[in-house]
Parts: C-alpha cells; structure tokens; sequence
C-alpha cells in the first residue's frame, strides 16, 4: 500500500491530518523552507511535531528544500544536526550540493530530492539515487508513462503530488516571482505572480479583457487514484501546508477513503456528497494536469486565482437593499457567498422565506437576504459551510483517534503482578508486587477489567484483555493504575524510536578566495600605507567583493573572485574633485551606482553590473539644468547662460526622456556605499 503523505502548516493542521489518517506528514522550520509564509514551526514545535507523530505510527518529513548560500552552509548544518538528534524521518532537499554534504555527514539520514530539483525524467532519478538519496519527488510535470517506466528501472522511492496546487512554470524553476515581484520561489518567498492579472497583447492590440491568464487550476487524483497505485508509485502527497486544518482534514480523509476502498475491492468509493465538500473546502477548479495529460487549456482557470466555492442558486431579482435567490442547494446561516459578475461576497447574517425569517433554505427555496449593493442577476457560490467547517473544528477537537492495544494480565495468588500489552509492533511486560490473598471483599475480572480501560487521556485503547485471575485475590486499586500506567509509558517510549546517530566531520573549502585578497591588500599596503579596505557583497554569490581606497590619489579598486580566479572589476577609479563623488552598490543585487558632478548642475548616474568578473554598463542616467540645444549633453559656449534658469532635462545614454520616464528607471533601493572603510589590520582580521 502506498503511503498518504499530508502537509502541515502548524500544530492544529498536524493533529488534523494525523485524524483524518495520514501515515506521514511534511512540515517546515522556521529556517531553510520553501513556504516562508507558511505558519512553520519553531525548534520546541519541531521536537513536539515528531513525538506527537511518531506517537501514532506517523512519519515526519522536513523541507529544507532552498537553495543553500555558502554563507549558510555551517548555520543549515547545525538545523540538519538538530533535525537529526531529534528523529526526523527524512528531510526534504532542493540543493543537490547540500544533499551530498549531508549524505556525507550523516550516512543513515533519509533524504528525499524535493520537487524543487524538478526530477521529470529516468536522468534525474537515477542521478539523486546515485547520490544516496532514497526518494524522488517527482515534478507534477511528469505524466503517469513516464512514472511508470521510472518505476520499473530504477530502485528508488517515487512520490508524486496527487492533489492541490500546480505552477506555472517547471516545478521549483519559476523566476516570475524573482523577476516581477522581486522575491525568490527558490529561496521559499514566492510572490504568486502567476496568480495576477494579466493582458495578452500581440502587434500592439490587446486581445483579451484583463485575466489571470497563467494562474492553474487544482489538481485532483481522487478518481485515478487505482492508477498510481497499481504502477506502484511508493507516496502519494498532497499540496497545502498553507492551507486551513479543515482543508487538510478534508482532503487527507477522502483520499484515505479513496486508497483505502481500492486496496480492499479495486474501486474507489467515492460520491457526490464527498465531492461537494471537498470543492467548498477549497477549489480553483480541479484538473487531472499534466500528470494525466490534461490539454493546456484545461489546466489554467484564467476566471478566478482562489477559491471559488461551489455553485448554490441563482439570483433572479434584486434591489439595493436586498437580493431574491432562488437556491439549486443547501444554504444555512453563517454561510459565506459570492456573487459571481458583481465579485461581492458576503456572510448569510439574515434570510427570509415568504417574508419569515429562517436559519436554513433547502434546494427549490427562494429565498432574500440582506445586501449593500445592487446585484446582477448573476450565479451565487457558496464559498464558507459554517456547518461544515464547525463539524471539522469539532472532530479535531475532540480527536478521538485510538491505537488499538491488546493485553494480557495475569494475578495469581502470591505470584507478582504482571501486565504484558502490545501495540502489534511493540510489547511491554510491567511487574508488580505480589498478590495476596482477599480478606474481606475479593477482586473480580469485572473489577479489573473496568480499572484497566479507564486509559484516561491516552491514545491507546484495549482492542482485547485478556484476564488470569485467582479467585479470592486482593489487588489494591493503586497497584493496578500504577502497573498500567507504567506499561503505557514503556510503550510510549518505544513508539517514539530513535535512530542511531552517527556523524562524520565535515570541511568546506571557500578560502581560497581569502589568499588571493590577502595577496592584494599587502601589495597595496607597501605601495602605500593609508589605504582603507572593505568586503563587500554585490552580486549574488556567497564570496564577497574586496574594495581598495587609496585617499593619497583618491581612487578605489574593486576586486571579485569566481569560479577559482580572481579578477579586477575596477582599477583605480578616481572619486571626489575631477572624477566620481559617490560609488555606492545594492547589496547582493549585482547593482553599481557611480555618481558625480561633470560641469556646472549636470548630474550622472551611471549603473552597473558585475558579469565574468568584468564591470558592465547598464544604463547612464543624466539631468542638465541647463537648455541642451542641440541635445548633445555637453554645455556649449552659447548654452552657458541658459543652465540656471532652464527647467531640468533628462537623458538616458544620450536620449532624451521625460522626468516620468526619469524616474521609472532610476534603480531604487537601500544602497551602501563602497569605499574602503578598515585598516590594514582589520581586514587581514577579518580575512583569517
């Protein structure tokens, strides 16, 4: 049987899929994760995560699926050493360099290649399984074909995303958010840019009305569920650890139905009332995606990029102060709507049928609520189930879920007490004292057996007892708590199993970058002695750059180092009179601001880039207070008098442009600047 794999965003949505009967879930820290909104857990939840789970037979995987900075290798390190000593069961990894520094580290660690490596093909696979990895998780690009020819040559675990979210893009290689809203999907921070609006323009002419053209629909496996499991995919995951506990009890439920009723009569027993709440728990419209080789166009929902709800009546009148419906569904009060052309939703506060006011409309009713706007007469969704969601908070809640135990009690005359239970898995015998002969009111299997199936606020309860008992025995009821109570905490320590722990040291060469500044700094310091230092980041690797200032001839050098080499970006620049007044930088943002001051309120902006270890111009911004007649950017001798009382002008690399443009351009951002600003000895410090 393969295994359901739920994800959880925090403690309520852990519970609620462990409820709902998943045998593991995925998780994140607050470190190293691909869902950094997500509500994650800290260090102490962790560690209460994994013990919870593994209290119900539950395993506990942790994305530490980003991209790893070289500066962050010693601190992600540690958080994997943390992971490891308090049992994990496997970690989720994107970094592929990571991967096999931990698999170096830590031999008998399972790791798992996240959907971030984009693994679509036998390649891939075969790739991380050489590398030690024990599971692929394959990207929702690859169809179920493909699945299946992998599944057959390779020995490696398969887990595939049955159900939720697609992107856009390849799966973990979307640069939209990084391009457009200026935030990494790879470094966990996605902006969800392909849930935006969106013109399809071609020659100039806008084809479309404004729509979410690139936002995707869900995902949903319910009823191909038979396939997957019969190609003998290993884990079938589920997408949300953003999603509310409803969601996660909802659609873990369902798919253990669905597993569950396969493995027994190969059908998956599932029906219409399942699916309504499955879609008014959440839906963006369902696809079969790529996995089941859906057409494009049916994979993106360009209407709407969240929850739609289901459809519940249509709207066949209204006013300003109210709107008749006519219901095709169940409607309760607390319910949330929407209507559709209008995109004004509310919560059912008040309804009325035949001018009575109710609390529940059935199907056929027409019914008028209260509203703030005139209303189309438009579709209604319902989008909230006030019922349904109170029923899931309750279950969850009340979190009845049970271990089934066996147990065996044995009370002889003069023999010690015993009580030997198992779980199936793991067996714990407890001894108590001896047991004495009754001198008023003996012990009865009756009493016995009600003592021991008070099992209070356990997860365990007595599937069968079975009793050996002497008549005429008396067993103090402390005696009897104290054996049970002892042997569910024996058996509590064996479900929370520890793996060995077993470490190997690890080294990371990222020095030789330093040899080579100290190179340059001692150089520069025999040549002259005032020379100030500085280590810098500027483009979007992990070794800084190295900054030399010579204030005797003000000039400044800027070195890099990459790939090995290193390299001189900038050779004694000059700055202040006759040269640059500011060299500022974006920190990690590959930007270089040069600014000065050529002739009279002409002012200059150039930027730059480090590319190959060569300075590369971008884009030369200038203003001139002064009237350019003939627009060449130099003040001439008939342009002389006209620089003070001349509005400002604008050029871009010799063109002029308007200050709107102007100011579109200008790279904004909280610039540092780039002058040396340590001593000799500072810097060799700081280089040790």
């Amino acid at each position: 049987m393969p295994e359901l794999l739920s994800p959880a965003g925090d403690m309520e949505c852990l519970k609620a899929a462990i409820l709902a009967g998943c045998d593991a879930v995925y998780l994140g820290g607050k470190l190293f994760g691909a869902r950094a909104f997500s509500n994650n857990f800290s260090n102490e939840e962790l560690i209460e995560a994994i013990n919870y789970a593994h209290l119900y037979g539950v395993k506990v995987y942790v994305t530490i699926n980003t991209l790893i900075y070289e500066r962050e290798i010693n601190s992600f390190m540690e958080y994997v050493d943390f992971l490891y000593r308090n049992n994990v069961d496997a970690l989720i990894i994107q970094d592929i360099g990571m991967a096999s520094l931990i698999r170096k580290t830590y031999p008998n660690l399972e790791l798992h290649a996240s959907t971030q490596m984009h693994i679509h093909n036998i390649e891939g696979v075969k790739l991380v399984e050489k590398l030690g990895l024990k599971r692929a998780v394959l990207a929702r690009e690859t169809n179920i074909d493909t699945i299946k020819y992998i599944k057959e040559n390779t020995n490696i675990e398969l887990e595939i995303f049955i159900h939720g979210a697609l992107c856009v893009s390849y799966s973990g290689q979307c640069l939209m958010s990084s391009l457009i809203g200026n935030r990494s999907g790879n470094r966990g921070t996605c902006s969800g840019s392909c849930r935006q609006k969106y013109n399809l323009i071609e020659n100039n002419k806008k084809l479309n009305k404004e729509e979410y053209l690139l936002s995707t629909k869900d995902l949903n496996s319910l009823e191909n569920i038979g396939q997957l499991i019969e190609i003998g995919v290993d884990s079938l995951k589920i997408e949300g650890r953003m999603k509310s506990k409803g969601y996660v009890y909802m659609v873990t439920k369902l798919y253990r139905k669905a597993i569950d009723s396969y493995i027994k009569n190969k059908k998956i027993d599932i029906d219409y009332k399942d699916l309504k709440y499955l879609k008014t728990i959440f839906n963006r419209r369902y696809t079969k995606g790529f996995l089941f080789n859906a057409e494009n166009n049916d994979i993106t929902n360009s209407y709407r990029p969240n929850h739609l709800g289901i459809e519940i009546g249509k709207v066949i009148g209204s006013d300003s102060n109210f709107a008749k419906i006519l219901l095709t569904d169940e409607l309760n009060i607390n319910d949330g709507i929407r209507f559709v052309d209008n995109d004004y939703g509310l919560i059912v506060t008040s309804m009325f049928k035949n001018k009575a006011r109710i609390k529940t409309a059935k199907k056929g009713d027409i019914i008028t609520i209260p509203i703030k706007e005139k209303i189309k007469n438009t579709l209604v969704l319902k989008t909230t189930d006030y019922n349904l969601n109170k029923k899931i908070d309750k279950i969850i809640s009340e979190n009845n879920k049970k271990i089934n135990i066996k147990g065996n009690i044995i009370a002889k005359l003069n023999k010690n007490l015993t009580l030997q239970i198992s779980d199936g898995k793991n067996e714990v015998i407890e001894v108590g004292n001896k047991v004495l002969k009754a001198i008023n009111r003996p012990m009865t299997k009756d009493d016995v057996n009600e003592r021991l199936n008070k099992l209070g606020n356990t997860i365990y309860k007595f599937e069968n007892l079975n009793i050996e008992m002497d008549d005429n025995v008396f067993i103090p009821i402390k005696e009897l708590n104290d054996i049970k109570n002892n042997a569910i905490s024996k058996l509590n320590e064996k479900r929370l199993y520890k793996y060995e722990y077993i470490k190997q040291e690890y080294s990371i060469d990222l020095k030789n970058y330093k040899k080579e500044y100290q190179k340059i700094i001692k150089e520069s310091y025999k040549e002259n002695p005032g020379c100030t230092y500085n280590l810098i980041y500027i483009n979007k690797d992990d070794i800084p750059e190295l900054v030399v200032s010579n204030p005797n001839d003000y000039t400044v050098s800027l070195y890099t180092y990459c790939k090995g080499k290193l390299g001189t970006v900038i050779e004694n620049w000059s700055y202040g009179m006759g040269g640059a007044i500011v060299y500022e930088y974006l920190p990690h943002k590959n930007v270089i601001c040069i600014q000065g001051c050529d002739i009279a309120d002409t002012w200059t902006e150039s930027y730059y880039k480090i590319n190959k270890m060569e300075l590369v111009s971008k884009q030369s911004l200038t203003t001139y207070n002064f009237k350019d007649k003939n627009h060449n950017g130099v003040l001439d001798p008939d342009e002389a008098d006209t620089y003070s009382s001349k509005p400002v002008e604008y050029y871009k690399d010799g063109q002029k442009i308007s200050k709107k443009e102007y100011k579109k351009i200008l790279i904004k951002g909280k610039y540092k600047n780039m002058i040396g600003q340590k001593t000799y000895q500072q810097i060799l410090k700081k280089l040790k």
